[in-house]
């Protein structure tokens, strides 16, 4: 695997909007409580393909597993301060934030022992805004903060969804997806009525999509009926080079621009932003 060039530190939180009112990024929450949805590889694309066209992105690896970390290259040692000293109280934002090679992306990468934040945060005070307080004051340096949550609905999801102005869905185009992603909505309706009034679902993007598989085509339509205009036009499709980049230490934009999963990102990410341009 290449390894990721990184600095030790992260920039300087400097930028302000006219009048001196601190710039605060659109944050969106990356979520599935299904594992194997390509949740992670969306969280990645898409943040590399916002970067592409000039936006300022953070991704905060919130999933104990950190493949996020691992699909932009960043190695071991550049992860001692990581997303559990984050929401533990034991490093701010500065601390905490690593570059990537890839220009105006950063990462807040995942370490091992984040695994044993859902344990520690239950005796935390405000345990379900940890990250939220983590974020305030901290957000002047990017357009974008993009979280990867862990397949699960514990409190590192709750977390994310606190602090999360919005939530994207990755579903795999099979046969059980709709069940998960109907409880998926619950939650974030629990969310939004106990925690966080203006979360929002900003969209369901579909993964793993083969047109050749009959299945396929018809789950893509059945959650199209059930979601409508949530779903998003761009579909991830199946491709060999989306699977083959993390092992890398790359997104797939960096891998190979040329692949049709190259282009899947590129598109969502347009779409993306066109919603939230709208909705601004």
């Amino acid at each position: 695997m290449s390894e990721t060039t990184t600095s030790e530190t992260s920039p300087p939180v400097t930028e302000t909007s006219p009048g001196n009112k601190p710039r605060r990024p659109r944050v969106i929450a990356i979520s599935n409580q299904k594992g194997g949805v390509g949740k992670t590889t969306t969280t990645v694309n898409l943040a590399t393909a916002m970067a592409a066209v000039n936006k300022r992105v953070l991704v905060i690896d919130l999933d104990p597993q950190g493949n996020a970390s691992t699909s932009f290259g960043i190695d071991q040692k550049h992860r001692a301060v990581n997303a559990y000293h984050l929401l533990t109280g034991g490093a701010d934002m500065n601390a905490a934030v690593v570059p990537t090679v890839i220009p105006d992306l950063s990462i807040v990468p995942s370490g091992v022992d984040l695994a044993a934040a859902e344990l520690e945060l239950v005796d935390l005070e405000n345990r379900q805004a940890r990250l939220k307080d983590a974020l305030a004051g901290h957000g002047q340096n990017w357009d974008f903060v993009l979280i990867d949550c862990p397949p699960s609905l514990g409190l590192l999801t709750l977390n994310a969804l606190v602090a999360a102005d919005a939530v994207m869905v990755p579903l795999q185009a099979e046969f059980l997806a709709l069940e998960g992603v109907s409880q998926l909505v619950r939650t974030i309706e629990r969310v939004k009525k106990s925690f966080n009034p203006n979360l929002e679902l900003q969209g369901i993007v579909l993964t793993m999509v083969d047109r050749r598989n009959s299945l396929s085509v018809m789950v893509e339509n059945d959650v199209r009926e059930f979601f409508g205009q949530k779903v998003y036009a761009t579909t991830i499709p199946r491709n060999v080079r989306i699977s083959e980049a993390p092992s890398h230490g790359k997104p797939v934009l960096l891998y190979d621009f040329k692949s049709t999963g190259s282009k899947a990102y590129l598109d969502l990410a347009g779409e993306v932003l066109k919603r939230e341009t709208a909705a601004a």
